[in-house]
């Protein structure tokens, strides 16, 4: 098994949105914000080469929307996911499949491309991955949730016939952390604090855990239990999952990728006074 980093750009966000209830007097000085109030986040994925299969896990927001949109989102930085791609020496029509831990535009819009009139898949070889769960929520939105759902990002995957749901598992209490397995060396974990059943990959890769983190722990500095993005759905559900899973992710020296950390890729953790902590911080490559 091999792993690579795909960078795919930086965005921006309202910093207060991403921090929740904490004061900007407090986050600031963990992603200063710009003169607007809006901080940079990675637009971070991450491929997976397993046997005959090349996994990417989301695909960044892509760039088939109108500039309008980007205006909201100031779009930043050299990075592309076609740039990434080659860089590791693939290109789009080598993978295999497409995992995508949740159908928030900033995790899937790379997956459909503008030909023409048309949408169709940005990765013309691939068999898409959500869950029948989360697909129905997406497409079926809540008001408040509206916005990150959009349909030219969703409903061209399913026409295109390459949709495929991995199974969700039943009966687990609120707060809980599920996982069912997707492939040898990859199981998927549930959380469904920030939008219902988003999955993350849990990965056993040269003798340790890799778990990548998507919108459960967005960076480094969302580690602290009160530090909850305002976009989450059940900020109380979210609390809870981070609270179990830091726990476990400690006692089992697990390593953290994070999607959307600006500086940095990955870090391991440690217990401390003030709760669970980082302890290392290094990339991807550096394992």
């Amino acid at each position: 098994m091999n792993l690579f980093t795909i960078n795919t750009g930086y965005f921006k966000l309202d910093g207060g949105a991403m921090f929740g209830v904490v004061p900007k007097s407090i986050w600031n000085k963990l992603n200063p914000a710009d003169d607007n109030n809006m901080c940079s986040w990675a637009l971070r994925c991450l491929l997976i080469q397993e046997g005959e299969r090349l996994i990417l896990v989301d695909t960044g927001m892509g760039n088939k929307q109108d500039a309008r949109f980007f205006g909201h989102y100031y779009l930043h930085g050299d990075d592309t996911l076609d740039k990434s791609l080659d860089n590791c020496g693939f290109s789009r029509k080598d993978i295999t499949d497409v995992f995508l831990t949740h159908l928030h535009f900033d995790h899937c819009g790379g997956c459909i491309e503008r030909q023409g009139d048309q949408l169709v898949p940005a990765f013309p070889n691939a068999v898409y991955w959500s869950n029948a769960d989360h697909w129905q929520w997406a497409t079926v939105p809540n008001a408040r949730e509206k916005a990150s759902f959009l349909k030219e990002n969703i409903l061209p995957m399913q026409e295109s016939g390459r949709l495929k749901f991995v199974e969700v598992p039943s009966g687990t209490p609120e707060g809980q952390l599920s996982s069912v397995s997707f492939t040898e060396n990859i199981s998927i974990r549930f959380v469904n604090g920030h939008t219902d059943k988003m999955m993350l990959p849990q990965i056993a890769y040269k003798g340790r855990t890799i778990v990548y983190m998507a919108d459960l722990l967005p960076s480094i500095a969302h580690l602290p239990l009160p530090y909850i993005m305002a976009y989450d759905m059940f900020p109380l559900t979210s609390l809870r999952e981070k609270t179990n899973f830091l726990q476990e992710a400690a006692a089992n020296d697990y390593i953290l990728y994070f999607e959307h950390d600006p500086a940095h890729e990955c870090c391991s953790l440690q217990q401390t006074e003030k709760g669970v902590r980082e302890k290392d911080r290094f990339a991807l490559s550096d394992l």
